[in-house]
């Protein structure tokens, strides 16, 4: 899954494809490096990110939609409204992704039932504006475990079939180093919750708590080792902003592997 964010803040790439052009040649670029999925987001959710209406994000990525539709990859919605959701769902976008698990937007849930849409459910302790303001978990395997086999049954229940969702425990999205090392470390666990698990690491902030000058732009080595750690764990889907680079590391690595 290659990210294109179309916004003027995100934390990795802020204002680099926020023009739908420029967006759009990224996209295309992504897939000539073996890209399957294409996630699209027009709202930042970096910590302290300020959030943006469902106009504003439409604004942003309904253009891009519709110049990467018949691109031959899938086109994921990095979305937490409802009316992102439904407008992108019928321009052609064939997944949602939401921070919120469907949480964020009380129409969520019937709005995905009736697209007929894969999604993915992330765990985020409380909002992008505050959710490092000292994250806290009894066990946090084992609370945001609980947290997305309590999101699966909501979605089944709601009508959405399990061989439609995927998980995401939420890497940097309300929690400390030590919190991101215990979920990288056990992310084979979620992998009983019977659905693909997501990951998405690429970049994140725990790469330069570790080597304190990892930059965001010097962060690709981190990004790799935890990439490559999920891919022997069985993480099903990785999201990450240096395909090639991911694509090369992951070729090697199961040439060595399949000996």
């Amino acid at each position: 899954m290659g990210v294109i964010n179309v916004t003027p803040d995100s934390f990795s790439d802020g204002g680099q494809f926020s023009e739908a052009g420029k967006a759009i040649d990224h996209g295309l670029k992504l897939i000539e490096q073996g890209a399957d999925i294409l996630d699209i987001g027009g709202e930042s959710t970096r910590p302290g990110a300020a959030s943006v209406s469902p106009q504003q994000e439409m604004d942003r990525v309904l253009p891009v939609i519709e110049g990467l539709k018949n691109s031959g990859a899938m086109l994921s919605v990095d979305t937490r409204h409802a009316e992102t959701m439904r407008a992108t769902a019928q321009a052609g976008a064939s997944m949602i992704n939401d921070i919120t698990a469907l949480q964020g937007d009380p129409e969520s849930l019937s709005v995905v039932a009736r697209s007929n849409l894969p999604v993915c459910l992330m765990h985020m302790q409380g909002q992008p504006q505050t959710m490092q303001q000292n994250p806290d978990y009894n066990d946090v395997v084992a609370d945001i475990s609980a947290f997305l086999a309590g999101r699966i049954k909501v979605c089944l229940d709601a009508g959405i079939p399990k061989n439609r969702i995927i998980i995401d425990p939420g890497i940097g999205f309300g929690k400390t180093l030590e919190h991101n090392l215990a979920l990288l470390k056990n992310i084979a666990t979620f992998k009983s919750l019977g659905v693909p698990v997501l990951l998405g690491a690429s970049r994140k902030s725990f790469i330069e708590k570790i080597c304190s000058d990892a930059a965001t732009d010097k962060r690709l080595p981190g990004s790799l080792a935890a990439a490559l750690w999920g891919l022997q764990q069985g993480v099903d889907i990785f999201r990450v902003h240096d395909l090639a680079e991911t694509k090369q590391a992951f070729a090697v690595f199961e040439a060595i592997n399949n000996l």
